[in-house]
């Protein structure tokens, strides 16, 4: 089989190809510039990511996990402190958490939607009442929202801050609303795979708050607020110009990018509709930005063994959910995670971003209906 035929799960490069014009002359301008850290580029990212939002604050940092550390960290939480948040999700996820010092307690999802399950919230953090609970972080899995009205009224009632994980989200929308603007805070991830991708590693802290905008910037450079003087304790998290620069041409065309990645996620709705798999939902007042276009099957090894075999690639958003990995295992606290382990034993994403041609979808899911003898 020749390169051409096979189908790439994801393909950053394409995104590369697809604005190599814009992309080029801005990387030539930075180069160019004699300016590689926190300069015009970062600022002019920051303003445009921030305007796109309608919030008046964007921190531009070096990666998604340092995103959400540093968001957590402008909200006061550190040691002693109690977040909620979902074992089905990217590791960063509890990651970040626990490089606060705080302790991760990881709650349910909903099995349709594979983001936090309110319902599981609720109790945890009524079991963790006596434990200074603080924060929860709603993870907006595979670009679908999270039920942020239901988080949010769990939030007043507890005093909890709310930091949303973004990092699969870029442009998603619940009730007109997009994600990343709920919450105290939200933290977002650039690597190149995002829907908003960068060519490296790159995030951003985003808030409505004048105040925790100042405290994650001085925490993302050694805490500084005048140069080499540390006034609280900080990182080295900065994102470059490069990256920052290559964010502002792929911010241009984020939305309809997102628009082709629905068109996409409905054609594979279409050619899979009756077959023996279950395909992602969309819940009312909902605008899904299908970082991942994933379905679900008891047979999912087979069938990803056998797509693979045959030029198509896939992979598994997540194959063990945080609390069963060697690093986590018997150390977290978690209710019932029923929902999150049947998800990781039957979730696959089939290959999805904007450049996949139609007829690249059609073979996916006719390859996968022989598969399923449908």
């Amino acid at each position: 089989m020749t390169a051409d035929a096979v189908i790439l799960q994801s393909n950053p490069k394409a995104g590369y190809l697809a604005h190599q014009v814009e992309i080029d002359a801005a990387l030539r301008r930075v180069l160019e510039s004699g300016w590689y850290i926190l300069g015009p580029e970062v600022a002019a990212f920051e303003a445009e990511f921030a305007a796109y939002l309608g919030l008046p604050h964007a921190i531009g940092v070096a990666t998604g996990t340092d995103a959400l550390e540093l968001a957590l960290r402008g909200c006061g939480i550190g040691p002693g402190h109690v977040v909620f948040t979902v074992s089905h999700t990217a590791v960063a996820t509890v990651a970040a958490i626990e490089r606060c010092g705080a302790e991760p307690v990881l709650v349910d999802i909903d099995p349709a939607t594979y983001t936090l399950d309110p319902n599981a919230l609720e109790g945890a953090v009524r079991v963790r009442r006596d434990n200074r609970p603080v924060a929860v972080v709603p993870v907006h899995l595979y670009g679908h929202p999270a039920d942020m009205p239901a988080i949010l009224d769990i939030a007043r009632r507890h005093d909890l801050r709310v930091v949303e994980d973004c990092a699969q989200a870029h442009g998603a929308r619940l009730a007109g609303r997009l994600t990343g603007t709920w919450g105290d805070a939200a933290a977002f991830s650039f690597y190149p795979t995002k829907n908003l991708g960068a060519l490296g590693d790159g995030g951003a802290v985003v808030t409505a708050s004048p105040a925790f905008a100042a405290r994650v910037r001085e925490l993302r450079q050694y805490g500084w607020r005048e140069r080499y003087i540390s006034a609280v304790p900080g990182i080295n998290s900065r994102l470059d110009e490069l990256q920052a620069a290559v964010l502002r041409v792929k911010l241009r065309h984020l939305d309809a990018g997102n628009e082709r990645r629905r068109v996409i996620a409905a054609r594979y709705r279409e050619a899979l509709s009756g077959a023996r798999v279950s395909l992602p939902i969309c819940e009312a007042g909902v605008d899904h930005v299908y970082h991942q276009f994933v379905i679900r099957s008891p047979e999912r090894d087979r069938l990803q063994g056998q797509l693979q075999e045959l030029g198509i690639g896939t992979l598994v958003h997540y194959p063990r959910a945080v609390h069963s990995q060697p690093a986590y295992a018997d150390r977290l606290a978690h209710g019932d995670l029923t929902h999150s382990e049947q998800a990781a034993a039957s979730v696959l994403s089939l290959p999805m971003y904007p450049e996949l041609a139609d007829a690249q979808v059609a073979r996916v899911a006719e390859t996968l209906r022989n598969l399923l003898n449908c």
